[in-house]
């Protein structure tokens, strides 16, 4: 699952999808180029048209905006949040619209709506779009311009979400109470001033314009080459409405036809795309559930083998030491033969642990498995590999790594495994707290000339004072289920690498674990 891609912002496209988007963007060109001769040929009104129009773009922005406002909240993109939020208010913003629409409800339209009204309503809707656009695209950015040590925190959604409210309120209050302090876009209900609706789709055009090459510039993802399709369709509505001179023209049915359209191309590609991720992240749970049980069979297999080996020199040291009491607690105590049985013992407890040697031998990758490399760049990758559970969690993980870290000689597989279970103790132990932050920090910095340290820290249960002094001994854990034999081969990996592994309290709440690895210049 390492370096898997499985959300719409961070997924880049296929070669399938931007085929899809070019056509659709082909379509869309087409249809624009079809009303534009006609788009001054007079229709008769329909008065449930935008009624209608407003309901069904209404719903597509709502399911657009939980999409994103969902994948915001489990990559904890701030940029994300501020779409979502974009979304939801060229959402909510059609509610007014068409209570305010002359003709829809009321011949002047509801809420006390002036002649213009319901036309800065959609202004305000078209500039927002691209302005949510941009801030999205520079928060991505920012963010990928960061080192990935430093895990984002939680997105503000719920603020998101008030704040999109709040100026739709606003918007509206602005288009209907306020609505003589707005330059006028109609003379009436029918006929536009040009002046005014030239500059409002010329800022339009403009932002949109500024959104496309902000979102092309930059690594596409699924999400941008949608988005980038549905600013097509906004800048191709601009370049109609902007010669419109009336309503109810071929021009003007067809501007809304293709809001409409643009809405719901980008609501089924989002919806279709997410089903996909979500179906290829259910196909790659179900290969490492497979992978897993493989695994428990090899373990299985592993332990049969350690407890078949090792029961022979078990019984004999067992037998050793049992004749040896027997020889010192009979009448006439045999301490000779005693001290035989007991050596006897001992060369069976040597046979143990060179059956351990051998076995660990078996699985040991040799020598070779010796590399040179940058002990940030393994924090990185450890850090990758276990991002979906921090995320799945809610734990916030923050990395402050020592830039100009030397390189270590050592087993990367070996240690990658320590730095792995020391994460995943300590995501273990933020999970059990309650009513506080979740929060785990790693920190990597040079001891002194001939050593480094990466420490641990967590926020979570923390460790007895009765534990730690034993927390790296064989079978001793401080969680339910553990079986405590993952920080004793941790200990056992680093001190076989030089080094020291041991533990201490957190500062304020907590643990910490601190891994000392010797540099190459030590060992000279």
């Amino acid at each position: 699952m390492a370096g898997e891609h499985l959300g719409l912002f961070d997924t880049p496209p296929d070669r399938r999808q931007i085929q899809l988007s070019f056509t659709i963007v082909g379509a869309l060109l087409v249809a624009l180029l079809i009303i534009f001769p006609l788009r001054s040929v007079q229709l008769g009104e329909i008065k449930t048209f935008v009624p209608v129009l407003d309901a069904f773009m209404l719903f597509s922005d709502l399911i657009i905006a939980t999409l994103l406002y969902a994948q915001a909240a489990v990559f904890r993109s701030r940029g994300l949040t501020i779409l979502a939020s974009g979304y939801l208010f060229t959402a909510l913003i059609m509610i007014p619209h068409a209570l305010t629409f002359p003709g829809a409800f009321a011949a002047k339209g509801l809420l006390g709506a002036g002649v213009s009204t319901t036309a800065w309503l959609a202004i305000f809707r078209r500039l927002m779009f691209p302005l949510a656009v941009i801030s999205y695209a520079l928060l991505k950015a920012a963010d990928s311009g960061k080192p990935t040590n430093l895990v984002r925190r939680r997105p503000r959604l719920i603020e998101g979400a008030i704040v999109a409210a709040l100026l739709a309120t606003a918007a509206t209050l602005l288009a209907t109470m306020g609505h003589d302090l707005l330059p006028p876009i109609f003379r009436n209900a029918r006929d536009t001033v040009p002046t005014s609706l030239i500059v409002a789709n010329v800022a339009t055009i403009a932002l949109t314009i500024s959104a496309m090459g902000l979102l092309w510039r930059q690594e596409k993802s699924v999400l941008d080459l949608w988005l980038l399709v549905g600013l097509s369709g906004w800048m191709f509505q601009s370049l109609v409405n902007i010669t419109l001179q009336t309503r109810y023209t071929v021009g003007w049915y067809g501007l809304n036809g293709m809001t409409l359209a643009a809405s719901l191309i980008l609501m089924v590609a989002l919806i279709a795309e997410s089903n996909r991720l979500f179906a290829r992240l259910a196909l790659q749970t179900a290969a490492r559930e497979r992978e897993r049980d493989a695994r428990l069979m090899s373990l299985d297999a592993v332990t049969a083998a350690i407890a078949h080996e090792i029961g022979q020199p078990v019984t004999a040291a067992r037998l050793s030491t049992s004749a040896g009491l027997d020889w010192l607690n009979r009448k006439g105590p045999n301490v000779a033969m005693a001290i035989k049985s007991m050596r006897a013992a001992i060369e069976a407890g040597d046979r143990i642990f060179e059956v351990i040697n051998s076995i660990r031998a078996t699985f040991s990758r040799g020598p070779s498995a010796l590399s040179e490399f940058d002990p940030n760049d393994l924090v990185h990758e450890t850090t990758a590999l276990l991002h979906r559970d921090l995320a799945a969690r809610n734990v916030t993980l923050q990395v402050d790594l020592y830039e100009a870290m030397p390189a270590i000689i050592a087993n990367r597989v070996q240690l990658q495994r320590v730095l792995v279970n020391l994460l995943t103790n300590a995501i273990d132990s933020v999970s059990a707290t309650r009513g506080r932050a979740r929060h785990i920090e790693i920190r990597s910095r040079l001891l002194d000339s001939n050593h480094l340290v990466i420490e641990v820290s967590d926020s979570g249960v923390g460790i007895s004072p009765e534990k730690m002094a034993h927390i790296f001994e064989p079978f001793v854990t401080s969680k339910p289920h553990g079986t405590g034999l993952g920080l004793w081969l941790s200990h056992t990996i680093v001190e076989e690498h030089g080094g020291q592994l041991w533990a201490s309290a957190g500062e304020k709440r907590g643990a910490t674990f601190h891994l000392q690895l010797p540099l190459p210049s030590s060992r000279r």
